[in-house]
């Protein structure tokens, strides 16, 4: 099973503000740009998030994941709004029993998203691939995308696009998969 991240950064390494808010990204991700984002979605059959990712993801017009297993990963989310009863399911945890859990099911493409989230994946060393797209923006303070790992996690660096706005879109590998 490949893990991999596909998430967005400020320069200075937060993935949205304190209170969660994404107006900073939406304002300056031109709409037309081709990130990469739907032919890496093409290969991913579950995607695993937080609590906070899923309920801003809630807030959204349209549920964006439309065909894809979602994985909510919380001890505390107690209900999934009726729309999506037969979409989202909620796994309490730890990481690698829902990691173990999604292999031996025949996962193929495993996304993960949301900063508490990537962070507990990585610390787990259950991440293949990292794909971040810089903003030029400073936010100053947020939600940061790294956290303490309690080790050195080295990667290799595999490309990097620019893309329209002066966003800079890097690519690492964290072994190699086989």
């Amino acid at each position: 099973m490949k893990t991999c991240v596909f998430i967005a950064s400020s320069l200075d390494g937060f993935i949205a503000r304190e209170d969660g808010n994404l107006d900073w990204l939406m304002e300056r991700t031109p709409a037309s740009s081709d990130t990469g984002y739907d032919s890496f979605m093409a290969g991913i059959d579950v995607i695993v998030m937080g609590r906070y990712t899923f309920e801003t993801v809630l807030g959204f017009d349209d549920w964006p994941y439309e065909g894809k297993r979602v994985v909510v990963l919380s001890r505390m989310l107690d209900e999934i709004p009726a729309s999506l009863v037969d979409k989202v399911s909620v796994h309490p945890g730890p990481v690698r029993a829902l990691y173990d859990s999604l292999a031996s099911s025949g996962c193929q493409g495993l996304y993960v998203d949301g900063g508490q989230t990537v962070q507990s994946f990585i610390r787990e060393d259950l991440v293949d691939e990292l794909t971040i797209t810089t903003i030029p923006i400073l936010l100053g303070r947020g939600i940061p995308l790294f956290g303490h790992t309690g080790h050195d996690i080295p990667l290799r660096h595999t490309g990097t696009r620019q893309l329209p706005g002066g966003l800079v879109q890097d690519t690492y590998t964290t072994r190699v998969i086989g």
